[in-house]
């Protein structure tokens, strides 16, 4: 049973926070440095506690917990520590001649109170690192975490409430009824992770208070393999990508395009790279994770019913374990290719000329990811052709840990982009700040406009 959050609870917090905020205390540097110093601290100190949260949840092995969650928050907080003096210095910009001897420069202001909404396949990464770039910013943050991973949800809390005060950062429980709450609340800004169908819900709810929104979405992220691709290696790094957390991953390779001539080739490499990595019964090996709940394992059993199952299929409800499973002599018009997969599922479809595929892709939602496989002459060409909010070549999943690049969506994959800088910028507003001087007055620009004609030549 989900226990929810009352709404004076959620009313008066995020009323102290405000009053906190309005301290200015956030605002200092040397404040932010020393609060991203305590929360990787923290998360240090409860490593085993966040690696056995997470097994429970969705029996993730440590190793991957370490490589995909706890590792890109440790070093996303490095990175902050780093750069965080450097990015938050006020810019100087240039001056048009008309408006000097005034000059002209650009601070970087906290937008005051965040909300952090974070999903259930990610839990820890999807929470803690939009926080690093709140507290980069100088934002206080109310932090609310998926249900449906309780026993993160549960670890993270304790984290937070043992490092923090609640005024400045505080995590929220609850299911839909305390988000219903919550969007209702003036935020200044609201980060959200999570599908398409709950982004709509949260900036149609922002929108009755104008709050800033960034939505980080999902959707069908396409894989194209190419006549001219290295198959051993696009073979080993695809099925890497798309079981990394049984699939539940938003950039994970939703479905596959390969070139007709070498379908046979590379699936045949995919199914041996499987049982290199997970052996012959997948089921015992620690390294694979399960299915987070009942009604997700039934969703994507029910997406099995079309194509010709090449490998894998059924799994076990009772323990959650849905195998890796490939389809081929998929069409377009099939169930599987309407929705966003999230699990094991690797569909596959046939081309003969790259334009089918790209012609596909086009009349599609924009993806939250693209991977092609090929030469880099036809890479230029894809991605010219196409658009996502990111991309691979030859690889996939690895642009999200550089944090030189923005992470993010475009259209219905997502608005508004985060890591590095980017996350920094996320949670703060660019003041435009002009100071002009007292021993210099331009009278032409005041009423009545003497010598206008001067005026218009400068303009």
């Amino acid at each position: 049973m989900k226990i929810e959050t009352s709404e004076a609870s959620i009313i008066r917090l995020i009323t102290e926070q405000k009053a906190f905020f309005a301290t200015h205390q956030t605002k200092d540097i040397e404040f932010r440095l020393a609060q991203l110093r305590k929360l990787k601290d923290a998360i240090l100190q409860n490593q085993k506690n966040i690696e056995d949260a997470l097994y429970k949840d969705l029996h993730k092995s440590p190793e991957e917990v370490f490589l995909t969650e706890i590792s890109l928050v440790l070093s996303e907080i490095d990175n902050h520590i780093k750069y965080l003096k450097k990015w938050a210095k006020p810019k100087k910009v240039p001056t048009p001649i008309h408006l000097q001897p005034s000059s002209s420069k650009i601070i970087y202001e906290p937008l005051g109170v965040a909300l952090i909404i974070a999903p259930w396949n990610y839990p820890f990464q999807l929470l803690f690192n939009p926080l690093v770039g709140s507290i980069s910013a100088g934002c206080c943050a109310v932090l609310k975490p998926s249900p449906d991973a309780s026993n993160i949800a549960k670890v993270m809390e304790e984290i937070i409430s043992e490092t923090f005060d609640s005024n400045y950062i505080s995590v929220i429980q609850g299911g839909r009824e305390t988000n219903t709450i919550l969007f209702a609340q003036k935020f200044d800004i609201i980060f959200f992770t999570g599908s398409p169908k709950v982004g709509r819900v949260v900036m149609k709810a922002a929108s009755e208070n104008l709050i800033p929104v960034i939505l980080e979405l999902g959707g069908k992220s396409p894989c194209i393999v190419d006549r001219d691709a290295d198959l051993a290696i696009a073979a080993k790094r695809i099925i890497w990508g798309k079981l990394i957390n049984a699939g539940q991953t938003c950039i994970a390779p939703d479905y596959l395009f390969v070139h007709s001539s070498i379908k046979d080739e590379l699936l045949n490499k995919i199914k041996s790279n499987i049982l290199l990595m997970y052996g012959e019964n997948i089921k015992e090996s620690r390294f694979y994770p399960r299915i987070i709940n009942e009604s997700a394992f039934k969703r994507l059993s029910g997406l099995l019913d079309e194509g010709k199952i090449f490998y894998g299929g059924e799994g076990d409800l009772e323990d959650l374990f849905f195998p890796p499973t490939i389809i081929d002599e998929v069409k377009p018009h099939f169930k599987i290719m309407q929705e966003e997969i999230f699990g094991p599922i690797l569909p596959v479809m046939t081309y003969e000329n790259l334009d089918e595929p790209l012609e596909y892709i086009n009349k599609n939602e924009k993806p939250l990811a693209f991977y092609y496989f090929g030469g880099n002459k036809k890479a230029r060409k894809v991605l010219t052709k196409t658009s996502s909010g990111g991309a691979c070549i030859n690889d996939v999943l690895l642009h999200i840990g550089n944090h030189n690049m923005p992470f993010g969506g475009v259209g219905n994959s997502g608005m508004g982009s985060y890591h590095g800088r980017e996350s920094f910028l996320a949670f703060s507003h660019k003041r435009a700040v002009l100071t002009s001087p007292t021993w210099f007055d331009l009278s032409l620009k005041y009423v009545p406009f003497k010598h206008f004609k001067w005026i218009k030549k400068f303009l």
